[in-house]
């Protein structure tokens, strides 16, 4: 549900993790370029960006993502080389070349209940950021030192994560739960 002005809050996002031993080395090779997010957000595929949600929603927003993960089955992500949203925006990926449409159906159903909106400033692109609002010269090191990634990996689950609205942004995400993919079946 949408927060009413003066209610409490949420900041939530929901994300598949990056297993080891690329989810490392991809949030070091992004604090290597300067970006600061990096110590806050480990490597990821993005399903939903941060979102401010009524606090008291919390309990029906997770029943809806246990619906959504129950209806997927688990999939293949292969990550495989880098791209880049410039000159729109300041970013610096790692592609997915298979995993794409499995990611592109699980973030539509997740905005498919009240109170969970997607921002649609972009259309959705599932990818893995790797550096982002650094300096020209970083973002072209990090598209050239990791245009040869290759990682492929098996996803069981996406996790729910929130983060301190009063933070402003600041600090770590906190992983409040995850969802494992066909569950009730």
């Amino acid at each position: 549900m949408a927060a009413q002005t003066g209610e409490a809050t949420t900041r939530i996002g929901v994300a598949i993790d990056i297993p080891e031993p690329w989810g490392a080395l991809l949030t070091r090779r992004r604090a290597d370029a300067g970006d600061p997010q990096a110590a806050y957000t480990p490597a990821h595929v993005t399903l939903l960006g941060p979102t401010e949600v009524a606090s008291a929603a919390l309990p029906e927003i997770e029943k809806h993502l246990e619906s959504v993960a129950s209806a997927q089955d688990p999939f293949t992500i292969h990550l495989r080389g880098t791209g880049t949203f410039r000159p729109i925006t300041e970013v610096v990926f790692v592609t997915l070349a298979v995993g794409i449409s499995e990611c592109e159906l699980l973030a539509a159903a997740i905005t498919a209940t009240d109170g969970v909106h997607r921002d649609t400033r972009f259309p959705y692109h599932p990818h893995v950021t790797v550096a982002q609002d650094v300096p020209g010269d970083a973002l072209d090191a990090v598209f050239e030192d990791l245009s040869e990634f290759d990682a492929r990996f098996h996803v069981p689950a996406f996790t729910l994560f929130s983060h301190d609205v009063a933070g402003a942004g600041e600090g770590p995400w906190r992983r409040r739960r995850d969802y494992r993919l066909g569950g009730l079946r």
